[in-house]
C-alpha cells in the first residue's frame, strides 16, 4: 500500500485503468482459435518483422534519412507491426481455451453449436458461436457479440430467441445444441 501511495498520480491512474482491462478482457476461445493465434503471431514475428527490418536496413543505406520517404515509411510499417504484436500478445494472454467435452448443452453458450429455424424465412441455420476472433460466417462460426450471437446466448431446446439485427426482428426457434 505505501508504495502504490507514493506512486505519481498519473501512474496510480495507468495501473488503476491496466488492471481494470486486464480483468474484464478475458477472451474465451477453442482450442484451434488459440493455436491459430498462436501461428499469426509467430508469423508476424519470425517472417514479417525481419522484412520490414530489411526494408529500414535497405533504405538507411541511401543516404540521408531525413529527406528519405522510403525510410519514413518502413519505419511507420515496424510501428505499426509492433503495435499490431504487441495487442495479439495481450489478447494471447488474457484468452482461455474452452474444453468442449465440459460444455453446458442444455442451453447456447461460447462454443455450441446450434440448430435453429428462422421463423421469418422457414429456413433452418446452423451456427456456432465464438470468440469474435473466430469468427467465419463461411464455415458457420458467428461471433458472441454479434447479434445473432447475443440473441441465441443463454436459450434452451424449444425456446423462441427474439433477435435485433438492423433490419428488424428475426424469430428463431432453437432446434438443437451440440458441441
Amino acid at each position: 500500500m505505501q508504495c502504490i501511495a507514493s506512486v505519481p498520480t498519473d501512474a496510480m491512474f495507468f495501473l488503476q485503468h491496466f488492471n481494470d482491462t486486464a480483468m474484464s478482457n478475458v477472451n474465451y476461445m477453442s482450442q484451434e482459435g488459440y493455436d491459430n493465434l498462436k501461428k499469426e503471431i509467430d508469423h508476424l514475428k519470425m517472417v514479417e518483422r525481419p522484412k520490414i527490418s530489411g526494408q529500414i536496413a535497405d533504405a538507411r543505406d541511401k543516404g540521408d534519412l531525413s529527406e528519405n520517404a522510403e525510410y519514413d515509411a518502413a519505419k511507420e510499417a515496424q510501428s505499426l507491426l509492433e503495435l499490431k504484436i504487441s495487442k495479439l500478445e495481450e489478447t494471447l494472454a488474457n484468452t482461455r481455451v474452452l474444453d468442449t467435452s465440459k460444455l453446458d448443452l442444455s442451453k447456447v453458450g461460447i462454443l455450441s453449436t446450434v440448430r435453429a429455424l428462422n421463423k421469418k424465412t422457414n429456413k433452418e441455420v446452423t451456427y456456432t458461436i465464438v470468440a469474435e476472433k473466430e469468427a467465419n460466417l463461411k464455415l458457420g462460426k458467428i461471433s458472441i457479440k454479434s447479434p445473432i450471437g447475443k440473441g441465441l446466448m443463454g436459450k434452451k431446446v424449444g425456446e423462441t430467441a427474439e433477435v435485433h439485427v438492423p433490419a428488424g426482428v428475426i424469430p428463431f426457434e432453437i432446434l438443437e445444441i451440440t458441441a
